[in-house]
């Protein structure tokens, strides 16, 4: 074990509460809206799957950081080597920052039709300030803030259901489309897949990584399964796909642009944050918070002059990068034993990734019920161990020859 876990300082409440804030995000509401052609029963059938199968892989991925101690890309590192570590890093911190600047401009753009007198741009100013805020207290030191933001988060999500579902008569929209049930279950599956390269760099703070990891696996699969039937709620009952235009019309703008300002910060400060600990990885002599508050700040500019709103296809690259990843460390973690962190690369594990990569993108062409990334993940763990069999099997048929 490493000597890190003498210092851990996430208890288990705490680590339960980050995790329902990241949780709580309008990108997991609007992802729920896109459920709304299924119907109620089918939508709901789609978004519990989804993250049951998306949870599994969050605990798994969680436990493996929690019990060694590691940050999300030095558990990576046990599987493919430092350098291997080092480029899943500068994707993590690429995809970090995109998230910053997608969550960044759906805060400011609700928080906007919400506030109109203020602008989107000074909207996202704000949000990004409170981000780095956020980063500056530090999740060592936060908390009783993330503890009460959380509650506040709870409270005002109730009301918001309430308001949601107040609507007497559900109806699919008129727009045609042509999501299927597997296709809804992959979208499910994705948003806490994206948490993969992110959920490590919390849990390995946990003063018990078992009761860590499972506090932060069923406060996120609770939170982000509710804000799924919202965003489905919203597209169901108001006939609406906007959450702040429900709010807003319930005369409800006040409590809506709490909600959109708190579980924005929330959310996106443990991307911005986890930022700074995957440069680590690229460049030990970073500084963790300074690379966080400066992806925040990046985010920020990105949020109000680029284009960042449409963020289903960024989704399918993340899962394409950090599922075949994930699998492969857990196969390395939970059956194999396997620790090639000494060493600077691990060939046979990049090979695994990169038929991994390719295998999923050629994935999102299928239609399964049971959508892409559990079937890619299942081949990918089968070929690790088949893999890893048959270099046992030439080993020891060498050492038998030079016997």
């Amino acid at each position: 074990m490493p000597s890190h876990a003498n210092n851990r300082s996430l208890s288990t409440p705490v680590l339960g509460l980050i995790w329902f804030g990241a949780s709580v995000s309008l990108a997991e509401i609007l992802t729920g809206t896109f459920f709304a052609p299924l119907g109620l029963e089918l939508g709901l059938a789609a978004i519990l799957l989804g993250h049951v199968i998306g949870g599994a892989l969050f605990a798994l991925v969680a436990y493996v950081s929690a019990k060694t101690g590691t940050s999300a890309m030095g558990a990576a590192a046990r599987s493919f080597g430092r350098a291997g570590a080092g480029a899943f890093s500068i994707a993590n911190v690429i995809q970090l920052v995109g998230w910053t600047a997608i969550m960044v401009a759906s805060g400011g753009l609700a928080a906007s039709l919400l506030a109109p007198s203020i602008g989107f741009a000074p909207w996202c100013g704000i949000i990004g300030a409170l981000i780095v805020a956020w980063i500056a207290i530090g999740v060592k030191r936060m908390g009783k803030v993330q503890s009460i933001a959380a509650a506040l988060l709870f409270a005002l999500t109730v009301i918001v259901s309430f308001t949601v579902f107040e609507f007497s008569q559900a109806t699919v929209p008129a727009e045609e489309s042509a999501l299927t049930f597997g296709a809804a279950v992959e979208l499910a599956v994705a948003m806490p897949l994206s948490w993969l390269p992110v959920v490590g760099d919390y849990v390995r703070e946990a003063k018990s990584p078992k009761a860590g990891v499972a506090a932060s696996t069923a406060l996120y699969f609770i939170g982000s399964c509710w804000m799924f039937v919202i965003g489905l709620g919203c597209a169901l009952f108001a006939g609406s796909n906007d959450i702040a235009t429900v709010l807003g019309a319930s005369g409800m703008g006040i409590v809506g642009l709490l909600v959109v300002v708190f579980s924005t910060v929330t959310t996106t400060f443990l991307d911005a944050q986890s930022a700074g600990v995957s440069a680590k990885g690229i460049a030990s002599s970073l500084d963790e918070r300074a690379v966080g508050i400066a992806a925040a700040i990046v985010g920020t500019v990105l949020a109000i002059f680029a284009p960042v709103n449409d963020f289903e296809g960024f989704l399918y690259l993340i899962g394409s990068v950090f599922a075949p990843m994930a699998a492969i460390v857990c196969v390395d973690f939970f059956i194999l034993h396997r620790d090639a962190s000494s060493s600077k690369v691990d060939v046979r594990n990049i090979v695994l990734w990169v038929c991994g990569f390719a295998l999923y993108r050629l994935s999102l062409t299928w239609d399964l019920p049971c959508g892409n990334t559990l079937p890619v993940m299942v081949i990918i763990a089968i070929a690790a161990i088949a893999v890893d069999a048959v270099a046992k099997s030439r080993a020891r048929s060498l050492a038998s020859q030079t016997e």
